[in-house]
């Protein structure tokens, strides 16, 4: 049994530095004794997408698992730098709500576990290098959260990640309208080839 109640949204639309500041806080909070939190599963629902997957041909296919493989052990490999904490798995500017008395609440807590921080951060790092925002906008959010995910050595692994992420996600839905599916043949030929530019549309 879940209980919602109404949050009186302003309309304005919360910034990178409201989420930076939402993420800190979060990150921080202290997991209370008696509160069990599942432990973060970051590739989650990928494997499935790409084997429930209708439109992908067996080569298509044979490669995204391949790929979900190779990452898998990659992300297993990595040394994490900040402390473990409760993660929202999901953190984007989409999923804050800036309140008519100027707060900032953090919704969608579907995917929330005990994991990395990085993998918070790692979500905004990856649209800046998409050019979804400017390079001003991800320092200044770096700068508030206290870590900047781009230089830490591991950050490449996670870019990864939500590439192969955006794409499956996005898979799900290319029989809505040709654009979306414009869109995903131009994703999977990014990550079959790496050196690509990124021209990523948001969707």
């Amino acid at each position: 049994m879940t209980f919602w109640h109404l949050i009186d949204d302003s309309g304005v639309e919360a910034t990178l530095l409201d989420l930076a500041a939402a993420l800190r806080a979060l990150h921080r909070a202290p997991i209370h004794e008696g509160v069990t939190l599942p432990d973060l599963d970051i590739l989650g629902r990928v494997s499935e997408r790409i084997n429930a997957a209708t439109i992908l041909a067996a080569e298509d296919r044979r490669f995204l698992m391949r790929r979900y493989e190779e990452l898998r052990i990659a992300y297993e490999q990595l040394e994490f730098r900040l402390p473990s904490c409760a993660v929202h798995g999901d953190a984007h500017n989409a999923n804050l709500i800036k309140t008519a008395d100027g707060s900032t609440v953090l919704i969608d807590f579907e995917r929330f576990a005990f994991g990395p921080p990085e993998t918070d951060l790692a979500v905004t790092a990856i649209e800046h290098s998409l050019g979804w925002g400017s390079r001003a906008e991800y320092d200044d959010f770096a700068e508030c959260y206290g870590f900047d995910v781009l230089a830490w050595e591991g950050y490449p692994v996670l870019r990864d990640i939500n590439e192969l992420k955006m794409t499956t996600w996005l898979m799900q839905n290319v029989s809505e309208n040709e654009a979306i599916a414009q869109e995903f043949r131009n994703r999977l030929f990014c990550l079959k080839n790496p050196g690509a530019p990124r021209r990523w549309r948001a969707f």
